[in-house]
């Protein structure tokens, strides 16, 4: 009898080890990117957007690369900290490769698709602004209010399928300020506050 139960614990024993050193390691990453995750949001909540950024920046260096879906969540939310934190332009190249992707992807929300689309729309509306502020020449910033106003009106179309009055009224009143944007006299812009996300 006492055989049998020394027996016992050590299969228990390499039960454990063998857990832990298999698929024990992955559950020890995934608990890992959840808190660098759970920091970064509230780094965001707190308006700590560089810290923020980085946050995202590691949580998405660590996800599995068969997570595809977390980490086009993850590259979002890290982009929408860049916005904040003054790294406009890389979070629009950022958005612009990710709605590529999502765009090509069958299995990707529609709902999140068009949260793409309004997070690129919205960096290149911000963009014109201050490319406008700084006194660049129209035929530099004209393109870009251009791409967001066009993300507008897809957004606009797509919220009526979808049947989201919510985007769809939003959508609708940045596709007004955007035409507004490119019509707007620079001593009218400059007059305004710098609008707020």
């Amino acid at each position: 009898m006492r055989i049998m139960l020394i027996v016992a614990w050590l299969f228990a024993g390499l039960g454990g080890v063998i857990y832990h050193y298999g698929p024990g390691q992955e559950k020890l990453e995934v608990d890992r990117i959840s808190g660098l995750l759970r920091q970064a949001r509230h780094s965001a909540e707190k308006m700590e957007f560089i810290k923020a950024v980085d946050l995202f920046d590691e949580a998405l260096g660590e996800m599995p690369s068969d997570k595809t879906a977390e980490s086009r969540v993850i590259t979002l939310e890290k982009a929408k900290a860049q916005m904040m934190a003054s790294q406009l332009p890389k979070a629009r190249a950022s958005l612009e490769s990710l709605l590529s992707e999502v765009r090509t992807d069958e299995e990707s929300d529609p709902a999140f698709v068009a949260d793409v689309q309004a997070t690129l729309a919205n960096s290149q509306y911000y963009m014109t602004w201050l490319m406008r502020l700084e006194g660049q020449p129209e035929e530099m910033w004209m393109p870009e209010i251009e791409a967001a106003r066009q993300h507008y009106a897809q957004l606009t179309k797509d919220a009526k399928k979808l049947g989201d009055d919510k985007l769809m009224k939003t959508s609708l009143e940045d596709l007004e300020s955007s035409i507004r944007l490119a019509r707007m006299d620079l001593s009218e812009l400059q007059a305004l506050p710098l609008p707020s996300q």
